[in-house]
């Protein structure tokens, strides 16, 4: 009785120790991650009591989001030069992200083929499924318009947020051209307001070993092995696909355009692929994901405020590109229902442009792979019977999703000579200890 409970607490004295001792950031959140993974598995009675620890590590991080969203991204625009910078910096940034989406979709549709999830597997739906309503274009367009920025924020709606703190900041960009007195306070107001928010950021980031170790107990305990063993050929087939993303995508494009070492590029990026992984939230990754590439990968703090929150809003590689794919295919197989060679690529076509069209719903992977579905005719049925598993899924699907937006922002910096590269190759890199 309370033995999971009382090794849980030996396993928080031993991350406090390690971290007195100056063990990496890195190495502690993957131990969290680990031993957290085998109380969840052979002391699953114990884990309501440790879920707390989860859910308060997740609670602050979403109170970062809105504020951080906000203030960085004005901070970053009003830091540009001029409204043309702006314009192309935003044009690099939509390419980058359209462009590993179109590519995320060819992977997931290459290995689905391969691999061929659905292969035996009988039809079983979920009892508690509930079809969800596809938003027609013309509601999506408008859930993204800010109507009342305050209420938007309070309700953790962050496209709305988004496009209002870019108005915000082409406004004061333009603004102080003609009025630089007036509006200089304004500006400095919110660097400094980015500065506190960082700040902030800094000292909730030191609780994400524990945090990990809280989230990973929970979720083991309450997705076991009888859970994942009936589509766990589709589990396989998803991070076979987002590892695929990884070595055929990523890995060129840094070692060709951007020329830095892929190695060297994931292992500073490591800790938002981590809290990414535990937290299954690409927003609630953004603060580690914002500091991993100004801190780590040494790239300026105008591009890393502009692009992360983009990329943790569109143009998502796994949830928008490899599942609905993956997902399409999967029904195909189990209902019987062939695709021809067009309407792969009529799949590939439909799945890039929902990426960015279905943007701000909330359950992206879910609505996105539902709208692909409808589009290439096949039965919604089958999104019921993935959801038992959607949890393992998408702990892949996030770390991915970070991960792509993480090498857009580096390709776009190394295009706008905003990319510290000696820093970056420097071994003594800042390893997030995240020092007062």
């Amino acid at each position: 009785m309370y033995i999971g409970l009382i090794l849980s607490a030996l396993v928080i004295l031993l991350l406090i120790y390690l971290k007195q001792k100056k063990v990496s950031f890195s190495i502690r959140v993957f131990l969290g991650m680990t031993l957290g993974i085998l109380i969840g598995i052979y002391f699953k009675q114990d884990a309501p009591f440790i879920e707390p620890l989860g859910k308060a590590y997740i609670n602050l991080i979403k109170m970062l989001v809105i504020p951080l969203v906000l203030s960085s991204i004005i901070s970053s625009i009003t830091s540009l030069e001029n409204t043309n910078q702006l314009r192309k910096i935003g044009v690099k940034t939509l390419f980058w992200l359209t462009f590993t989406t179109l590519l995320a979709c060819i992977v997931g549709l290459v290995v689905g083929l391969i691999m061929d999830p659905g292969a035996g597997v009988t039809f079983v739906p979920d009892a508690s499924f509930k079809a969800r309503e596809i938003p027609s274009f013309t509601k999506v367009i408008l859930d993204m318009i800010p109507a009342n920025p305050v209420a938007e924020a309070a309700e953790g709606k962050v496209i709305p947020v988004i496009i209002f703190a870019l108005l915000i900041g082409v406004a004061i960009s333009i603004e102080s051209d003609k009025h630089k007195d007036i509006v200089d306070p304004v500006k400095k107001f919110f660097k400094g307001f980015a500065q506190i928010m960082f700040r902030i950021t800094k000292i909730i980031l030191k609780l994400t070993p524990y945090g990990v170790f809280g989230l990973m107990v929970s979720v083991t305990a309450k997705y076991g092995l009888s859970t994942l063993l009936p589509l766990g050929k589709l589990i396989l087939a998803m991070y076979v696909a987002c590892l695929v993303q990884f070595l055929v995508v990523y890995t060129p494009l840094l070692s060709f355009v951007a020329k830095v070492n892929p190695l060297k590029f994931y292992k500073k990026i490591y800790p938002a692929q981590v809290v990414a992984f535990s937290t299954r939230s690409s927003y609630g990754t953004l603060p580690v994901t914002i500091k991993s590439l100004t801190d780590r990968v040494r790239i300026s703090d105008k591009i890393a405020n502009f692009v992360a929150p983009m990329g943790a809003t569109m143009g998502l590689n796994a949830c928008g590109g490899i599942y609905p794919v993956m997902v399409a295919l999967f029904a195909s197989r189990i209902f019987g229902i062939p695709l021809q060679p067009i309407q792969y690529l009529q799949l590939i076509l439909i799945t890039t442009i929902a990426s960015f069209g279905t943007a701000g719903v909330p359950g992206t992977a879910s609505i996105m792979a539902t709208v692909v579905l409808a589009a290439m005719g096949l039965p919604l049925q089958i999104i019921g019977m993935v959801l038992g598993v959607d949890v393992i899924i998408d702990m892949a699907r996030t770390a991915t999703n970070i991960s792509g937006a993480s090498v857009s922002a580096l390709l776009v910096a190394n295009s706008e000579n905003e990319f510290n590269r000696v820093a970056f190759n420097n071994e003594a890199d800042d390893d997030m200890e995240l020092n007062m």
